[in-house]
C-alpha cells in the first residue's frame, strides 16, 4: 500500500481488525521512510459494477461517490457515523448481489433514498430534492406528506 504522505510503495501494517460486523478489515499502517501513521479499509468486491447513467453513458459504480451524496443529506445532522457506514454497505451489499453487472443510476437512488428514510427524515429530504430535481415548493410538501403518511402507517397498531 502507498504511503500517502511520501509515496513510498513499502508501508506496513501494525494492526489489524475486523469492522462493520465482520465485513470489513480495518488496518493500521506505517511508512518506515516518513513514518507516517494512517488507516486503511479491506472490503470484499463480489463483482466490477458499472452504473447507467440517463444520458447513457457507463461508468464504474463508486462507493465513495455513494458515500459522499449520502453525507451531504446528513450534513448537520446527529446521526451514529457507523449507522450511516452500515447503510451504504447494504446498498453496496444490494448492488453486488443483485446479479446485475449494469445498474441505473435510479436504482442507486432509490436505494440511497430507502436507506436515508431510515435513518434521517431530513436528510431523506434533502436527497429527494436533487435526486427527483424538484423545481417549486410543492415538490417538498409531497415528500414531507409521503414523509408523514408512512410514519402514520409504521405508528398504527397491527391488527
Amino acid at each position: 500500500m502507498r504511503c500517502p504522505f511520501c509515496q513510498s510503495d513499502d508501508t506496513q501494517v501494525k494492526d489489524s481488525r475486523p469492522a462493520e460486523d465482520g465485513t470489513v478489515i480495518r488496518r493500521r499502517r506505517v511508512c518506515p521512510i516518513c513514518a507516517g501513521r494512517f488507516t486503511t479499509f479491506e472490503r470484499i468486491q463480489l463483482r466490477e459494477l458499472m452504473v447507467l447513467k440517463k444520458s447513457g453513458r457507463k461508468v464504474p459504480f463508486d462507493r465513495d461517490k455513494l458515500t459522499r451524496s449520502i453525507q451531504v443529506a446528513l450534513r448537520k445532522r446527529d446521526v451514529d457515523p457507523e449507522r450511516v457506514e452500515r447503510a451504504i454497505s447494504g446498498i453496496v451489499r444490494q448492488l453486488e448481489s443483485s446479479g446485475e453487472v449494469e445498474i441505473h443510476s435510479d436504482e442507486i437512488g432509490k436505494l440511497a433514498m430507502d436507506a436515508l428514510k431510515g435513518i434521517d427524515d431530513i436528510a431523506y429530504i434533502r436527497f429527494a430534492s436533487v435526486y427527483r430535481n424538484f423545481s417549486e415548493a410543492v415538490d417538498f410538501h409531497n415528500v414531507i406528506d409521503e414523509l408523514t403518511t408512512d410514519h402514520h402507517i409504521d405508528d398504527e397498531p397491527e391488527k
